[in-house]
Formats: structure tokens, C-alpha cells, sequence
């Protein structure tokens, strides 16, 4: 009767698959400091929160899995109250174990899966701050996220995937990297789109021309801004932003929203992604006027970007 058990965790899938959820209410305390409540169930796990600068509270989240294989499913839950504020971030980076032609009883292997749902009310402020992604090779992994905000709400998103450990030499194979984000913002005239963004990212596209170039990472950082944003400072940052990323290797993109920002990078190194993206973080703070961002505790090593300090 273990037979079967044991050749599919040889294999590197799991027949039933983790269901890990996190479900997260963060409201303000009476001390002008964000807390939340709720919890977590396995493998998810919640470390010891963080109040930063204004009273964000910064929250890593461990999986403490190691990784997801074919089957598993991840299923976050993020619900902000008004005025207040938070960073999440994860402890290590998210590992997609290869799932196809693994096993004997299911060669074409099996998804893994990854859902995110955010509510922001009224002038809430969410930074969703998570490590990279690695797909390893023949990996097979499905992400939506859907994010719903109020008039007046901020939310800031970053995603960096590897495709395959290159180190080893390794790339997707016949993995498949599948990502939905979705914004709307509620208003007293209606619902408006902020953005729909799909990707998808397979063998055929790993090295077209208008895919991946043969990169092996790709990034976004995508911006929802509180408000309408003064044109002569959005310019700027713009500006400011392009000049960050001209000593960092692999190439970068970025353009302004009806009301934010989203940038985009492709290259060979996560690090540099990375080091971008904390840049734009840093400009986008200072456009809000608001506390210059500190990498959370359960970051790597991570530079002081052009002077500023973020150590």
C-alpha cells in the first residue's frame, strides 16, 4: 500500500499536494501602528512581525515546504482596513520543483498553484515585497493575483522569476510559467481596470524574438497610485528610474499607467532585478513623501543603490 506514496515522492509529485492558505486582516491599532489578525495553515508560516517606519507592519512569510511540486496549492488571503498599511515580503526565494516526465503515473505532470487575492479600503497602502521565483527545469506553475482596491488606495507589486538554474546549465525544459494580475479600482463613479496582465512562458518562447531572448529572468513592478499623479514629477521619476538601471546588466522598460507605473526587466541576473526594482521602490516612497524604504531583515545581502541608503 506504500508503494504507490512512495514512487510518486520519488518521482517529485505529490498525488493529494500541500494546501497551504494564509488569510490576513491588517486594521490600525490605537498607537497609529498597523497589526494584524488571522493565521496560517501548513505549510505556510507567519514570522514575528515588524513595525517600520509610520507604523507599517512588515510580515514575512515562510514556506516552510521548501518548495512546491505538482499538485500542491498556495492560497493568500491579504485584507487591509482603512488608513492602514503593510510589507509583505517571503523569508527565501520560491521553489518550482520539475513535475513532467517525473512519474510513471502521470508524465505530464501536474500544476502547482498559487492564488493571492488583496483588498485595499479606503487610503490602505500594501507593498507585496515577495522573493523571486525558480522554475526548475520541466516545472509547471500557475499564479493569479487579483487585487481590489478603494479610491484613494496604494499598492505596490513586485515578481521576479528564474527560469531553470542556470548555474547548473539548466533551463525550463518543458516547464511552463503561467502569471494573471488583475486591479480594479472601486470608485463612486463605477469599477475601473487598472491593469490586465497576462504572461505566459513556455520552450517556444524561451529564445523568440519577441519572448525571452534567451534570457532566464524576467521581472515586473507594478505600481497603483492613490491618486492622479503630477505629470512634471511622474516625468522624473521616470527619468530617474531609467538612469538607475544604466550599469545594471540585462534590459529594463518602464511607463506610466492612467494612475501608476509598471516596469518590466529581462536578463541573466536576479540580483540586478532585484537591485532595480528596490531603486524604483525607493523613488516611488519618495514621490508619496514618505519614510526611505529599509530591506526587510529576511532579505540577502542587497546594495546601497546610488547612494541612497537602504542598509
Amino acid at each position: 500500500m506504500a508503494s504507490v506514496p512512495l514512487a510518486s515522492s520519488q518521482a517529485g509529485i505529490n498525488p493529494c499536494g500541500w494546501r497551504g492558505t494564509a488569510d490576513l486582516q491588517f486594521q490600525l491599532n490605537g498607537l497609529g501602528c498597523t497589526s494584524f489578525q488571522g493565521g496560517t495553515t501548513a505549510p505556510l508560516k507567519l514570522l514575528r512581525p515588524f513595525n517600520g517606519a509610520a507604523g507599517r507592519c512588515e510580515l514575512p512569510l515562510l514556506h516552510t515546504a521548501g518548495g512546491l511540486v505538482g499538485g500542491d496549492q498556495l492560497a493568500i488571503k491579504l485584507e487591509l482596513a482603512p488608513n492602514s498599511c503593510a510589507l509583505i515580503t517571503s523569508v527565501a526565494a520560491q521553489k518550482i520543483y520539475g513535475t513532467r516526465g517525473r512519474s510513471r503515473l502521470d508524465p505530464n505532470g501536474r500544476w502547482a498553484e498559487i492564488k493571492l487575492q488583496s483588498k485595499l479600503a479606503a487610503g490602505a497602502d500594501l507593498e507585496w515585497l515577495p522573493q523571486e521565483t525558480v522554475v526548475f527545469e520541466g516545472g509547471l506553475l500557475q499564479q493569479q493575483h487579483r487585487v481590489e482596491l478603494a479610491e484613494n488606495a496604494s499598492w505596490l507589486g513586485i515578481d521576479v522569476v528564474r527560469l531553470g538554474r542556470t548555474a547548473r546549465g539548466e533551463t525550463l525544459g518543458s516547464g511552463c510559467w503561467r502569471s494573471s494580475l488583475e486591479i480594479r479600482r472601486h470608485l463612486s463613479s463605477g469599477v475601473r481596470w487598472e491593469l490586465v496582465d497576462r504572461l505566459q512562458i513556455e520552450c517556444n518562447s524561451l529564445n523568440a524574438a519577441h519572448g525571452l531572448q534567451g534570457q532566464p529572468v524576467l521581472g515586473s513592478l507594478v505600481w497603483a497610485a492613490p491618486n492622479p499623479l503630477d505629470q512634471k514629477e511622474i516625468k522624473q521619476l521616470l527619468l530617474q528610474a531609467r538612469q538607475d538601471g544604466l550599469e545594471l546588466e540585462g534590459e529594463m522598460a518602464i511607463s506610466q499607467l492612467p494612475q501608476g507605473l509598471i516596469a518590466r526587466y529581462l536578463g541573466p541576473s536576479s540580483q540586478a532585478a532585484r537591485f532595480w526594482f528596490c531603486r524604483l521602490w525607493m523613488l516611488i516612497r519618495e514621490l508619496r513623501c514618505l519614510a526611505a524604504p529599509t530591506p526587510p531583515r529576511v532579505w540577502p545581502i542587497q546594495e546601497n543603490p546610488c547612494g541612497r541608503n537602504l542598509n
